[in-house]
Parts: structure tokens; C-alpha cells; sequence
């Protein structure tokens, strides 16, 4: 049998125990929860179902444990992802679409991570009104756009670094409702007027929730709780060129389900990252962004606690949604706009995703790897269960993979 890939979960099972007793009182019940669940992923502590070929000459039987579906769990993502893309693929439009990216500056960053709800929201809505801001403008676009937004906080090395990725229609509504507009196939917006406002947006909504107290500060930050600390610490972000970055169209409808496949719902490492892992250290690839070709590609080794700690930096608030929708996106709207927009284009309706094959909560029943016969479940348990049917010794006992 070949050898298992290394997994996050096998790292907070063997050191997450010794991890958060060194660090006791500084780990959040949300971290905790999180930590629980990726260790607990498709194992018998979440149950599972039985599933056997239906071919009576095979009778091949395999145990499928239960998934958590956190949306930290970088096993979970892969099913979640096909769910939303196959809710996704009916909305897009045959226009070139745009990705763009609004990244807050590291010393907003650093305060973001004791403020995440209030400084990611803030981020959010800055961001999504510049877009629809200098979009209407006549002197750019002169149209309401779409705009989908996925909030990611990482960068390759998993350090803090909140940023939002935007995919977006390269056109958009008249305000009369009566046009589709558009300008050059390969150009969108200007990168330097959306960092303006940008910048100014952000920094009224930093000032605005330091007023009303939204804001806490600790530690080396704990001074920026006085107001006048604050606005001196602002100061000099209003004359810095803050990062937007747009990225030309993609190649098609296909080519942006692909983005948002890769972007949606990914987590702050994979496990197909993951090199080596002991008491001492964690090994894991690493892209350099700053450098072109194959050798940007290289692996980082952290203390194995720094890496746990580096992880779970990157856990949202409980209700936070990392994935929204405005402009004509906005979900209210949505589909009378879209609508109008396919009529405008003279766009067919899309076809709808089919029905998919018998599901549980591990994902999809695959078909027999011995004979290719249809599998069908024979037996569900609870967790912490054993089960009443085994593999015979020809089977095999796994935990179905679906990400």
C-alpha cells in the first residue's frame, strides 16, 4: 500500500497536545474548535458509513469516515469548493472577466489580527466600494458592475497578510438598466485611482471604529488606544501608495471557474505542501513571489510550534463570511440583473448542474476500484461507533479522500 501523505492533522495529533499546553490562556476557543476538528476529520470519532460493491462475485467493502466540513480543514475544501462551483458556473456571463486584488498594508495588518472582524469587514467594504465607485464614474465606465470577493490573510509563509481577491465582469449595467458597457477587451479600471480611494476609505473606516470603540489594542499596540496615538500611527499611511493589483482577463468562462476553484475556499496550507514533519520542525513549500520561473519554488522549515501557531493565526471569526457578493452580484439582485445582463448580451440561459450520484457526508460513493461496480452503502454509525460490517481481508478499511 503506498504511503500515506502527511497531513496537518497528523501534525496537531502528534504535537498539538504539548502545543497548546505551553501556550495555555493564549488560544482562543475558536482555535481550539478548529484544532479539534481537523484532528477528528475522517475518523471513527465522527462516524461514517459502510459501502459495498453491489457485484456479488466482488463484494469489495470499504468504511468511509465522516468528514468535520470546517472551512479551516484543508480536506474539507476540495468537496466544499465543487459545491459552490457548480452553484457559480449558472452565473457567469460571456464577457472577459478581471481579477484584482486589494492588499492593506502590513502596519494595518498587524492591528488586524486583534480586530479581525471589524478591520476584515472594514476591508471588505472598502474595497468593494472603490470597485463600484470608479466604475460608475462616466469618465471610466460609467455602469454598475459585479464583483465577487474572497478574503484570504496569508501569504506563502502563512505570516499574517489580509488581503481580497476580486473576480469581476470586465463591463457592466448602464444606470438606466437599458446597456451592457463596456471599454478595451483588455483593460478594466486605473490600478492608481482605485489605490487613492482606496486608501481614503479604509482609513475613514479605521477612524470610524476607533471612535466608537470598535478597536482593541494590546501588547506593543496598546498606546494606539489613545486617539491621538491612532491618528498619528494613520498619518503617514495617507501618503503611501497603498497595493491594487489587476491582472488581465482570463481566457474564459472555463478559465475562471478554474481561478475560483483554486481561490474560494482555499486554507492557509494545503497538505499537499507539507514535506516532513517531527518534534523539531515542519517542512513545507514555499512560493517566492518576487522571483520568476521554477525557482521560485522552494520548501521553509519552522519550529514545529510556530508552525501550529502560524496555522491558526489565519482562523476567521465565528460567522465571518470570507466569500461576498456586490454590485449586481449583490444577492438581493442578483438574478433579475443577471437576467437582464444575458438578455443585453444576447447570452443563452445556462444550463443547469445535473443531479449528482449517491452522496454522504464523506463526499460522493466512488465506483468499485476492483471491479468498477457500483458501491452502495449497507451500514451508517454514529460517532465514537464501531461498525457491524468489516472489510473482508481482500478489502481494505479507508477513509475516503474527497478534497
Amino acid at each position: 500500500m503506498p504511503r500515506r501523505h502527511l497531513e496537518v492533522a497528523d501534525i496537531y495529533r502528534d504535537h498539538g497536545a504539548a502545543w497548546r499546553d505551553a501556550n495555555r490562556g493564549h488560544v482562543s476557543l475558536g482555535q481550539l474548535k478548529v484544532m479539534s476538528a481537523i484532528e477528528s476529520c475522517r475518523t471513527a470519532a465522527l462516524g461514517g458509513h459502510v459501502a459495498r460493491c453491489e457485484n456479488s462475485a466482488c463484494g469489495h467493502t470499504v468504511i468511509a469516515y465522516n468528514s468535520c466540513r470546517n472551512r479551516h480543514c484543508p480536506k474539507c475544501q476540495g468537496a466544499a469548493a465543487r459545491e459552490w462551483m457548480a452553484d457559480r458556473t449558472a452565473e457567469l456571463l460571456p464577457v472577459p472577466y478581471f481579477h484584482c486584488v486589494f492588499t492593506l498594508p502590513a502596519e494595518i495588518g498587524d492591528i488586524a489580527y486583534t480586530n479581525k472582524a471589524v478591520i476584515y469587514d472594514a476591508l471588505f467594504k472598502a474595497s468593494a466600494e472603490t470597485m463600484l465607485t470608479i466604475a460608475a464614474d462616466p469618465r471610466h465606465l460609467g455602469a454598475k458592475i459585479g464583483i465577487t470577493s474572497v478574503l484570504h490573510t496569508w501569504g506563502s509563509a502563512m505570516t499574517h497578510h489580509p488581503h481580497v481577491h476580486m473576480i469581476v465582469p470586465g463591463g457592466g449595467l448602464s444606470p438606466d438598466g437599458t446597456r451592457w458597457v463596456t471599454k478595451k477587451p483588455d483593460f478594466f479600471l486605473p490600478v492608481r485611482v482605485l489605490s487613492a480611494l482606496f486608501r481614503r476609505l479604509m482609513l475613514e473606516r479605521l477612524a470610524s471604529a476607533h471612535k466608537s470603540g470598535k478597536l482593541q489594542f494590546h501588547g506593543a499596540h496598546a498606546a494606539l488606544a489613545d486617539a491621538k496615538a491612532f491618528a498619528v500611527f494613520l498619518k503617514p499611511l495617507r501618503r503611501t501608495r497603498w497595493f491594487v493589483y489587476a491582472k488581465r482577463p482570463f481566457g474564459g468562462p472555463d478559465a475562471v471557474l478554474a481561478y475560483l476553484a483554486r481561490y474560494t475556499h482555499r486554507v492557509a496550507i494545503s497538505n499537499s505542501r507539507l514535506v516532513s514533519a517531527d518534534a523539531t520542525g515542519v517542512t513545507f513549500k514555499v512560493k517566492d513571489y518576487r522571483i520568476e520561473g521554477t525557482r521560485r519554488y522552494k520548501t521553509m522549515t519552522l519550529d514545529t510550534g510556530e508552525f501550529i501557531r502560524r496555522v491558526l493565526i489565519h482562523v476567521l471569526p465565528k460567522g465571518f463570511h470570507r466569500i461576498r457578493h456586490t454590485g449586481f452580484l449583490a444577492s438581493g439582485v442578483k438574478a433579475a440583473n443577471l437576467a437582464t445582463a444575458r438578455q443585453l448580451l444576447a447570452a443563452p440561459e445556462p444550463a443547469r448542474p445535473e443531479a449528482g450520484t449517491e452522496a454522504h457526508d464523506t463526499g460522493p460513493i466512488p465506483t468499485c476500484p476492483c471491479c468498477g461496480g457500483r458501491m452502495h452503502v449497507i451500514e451508517t454509525f454514529e460517532r465514537h461507533q464501531t461498525p457491524r460490517h468489516w472489510p473482508s481481508p481482500a478489502s481494505t478499511a479507508i477513509r475516503i479522500d474527497t478534497s
